[in-house]
């Protein structure tokens, strides 16, 4: 049986992680001039990893844990490529609300930061890799979080929290390019950014609407069966 919301000691080191120790190492990564890109990005996934090693206190690791949400995240990465050719267009986000819906917060996470870091492998490493691994991760454990409370059961409330998230996605985003290459960032300066991503960020939810609408029912569905047949994450 599922344990309360924030009675799940994964779902409570998670919370930690995401609401303090990300921000902060990040923020600090890119006032020290973010070159050390690579290294953030492997420390990030290690700790995101964090909550999945305390499902193993007291059983052995199985491989089956940890298959469905690597293909997942390449499936996302895959996507990301694949629309290539349409800016700010992507299935990204909406994979990655699909996954955690059925596997949990902590899986959501960490299945967007994988995402993030394997679709750069096509698209390019920098300093906005951990950004971005950042900004999806947390897509994914909101989207979490939210199934585990009933709130994305029905179908206009997935879709509302689907479009919300291309703006959260680029509002997270406007904070590493406005550290990196604005000498004054303030409110003023932010909410410009903000104001200039509208439209890019609109596209974004908009497909991530339209990716939702047409995979939530069928991926949803052969995720929780392979789940439920293999036990995977279920502890």
């Amino acid at each position: 049986m599922q344990k309360p919301l924030l009675k799940n000691r994964r779902t409570q080191v998670m919370l930690v992680l995401v609401a303090v120790v990300f921000p902060a190492v990040l923020i600090a990564f890119t006032l020290g001039g973010g070159h050390n890109y690579a290294l953030m990005s492997f420390v990030m996934v290690v700790l995101a990893m964090v909550p999945f090693l305390m499902l193993y206190e007291m059983k052995k690791p199985q491989a089956r844990e940890w298959i469905p949400l690597a293909v997942m995240a390449a499936i996302a990465a895959v996507g990301r490529a694949a629309f290539a050719f349409l800016p700010h267009f992507k299935p990204v986000s909406a994979i990655i609300i699909i996954t955690a819906m059925v596997f949990g917060p902590e899986a959501g996470f960490l299945t967007g930061a994988i995402a993030a870091l394997a679709s750069n492998l096509f698209f390019g490493q920098g300093p906005w890799t951990p950004w971005q691994m950042f900004a999806w991760g947390l897509i994914g454990f909101i989207a979490g979080l939210l199934s585990r409370r009933g709130l994305l059961k029905k179908k206009w409330q997935l879709l509302v929290f689907g479009m919300f998230t291309g703006y959260l996605y680029g509002w997270i985003l406007n904070i590493w390019s406005g550290a990196g290459f604005l000498y004054d960032l303030n409110w003023g300066s932010y909410l410009s950014l903000c104001v200039t991503s509208f439209i890019p960020d609109t596209i974004h939810g908009v497909s991530t609407v339209i990716f939702l609408w047409l995979l939530s029912d069928s991926w949803g569905a052969k995720l929780r069966r392979v789940k439920t047949k293999f036990g995977i994450l279920a502890n």
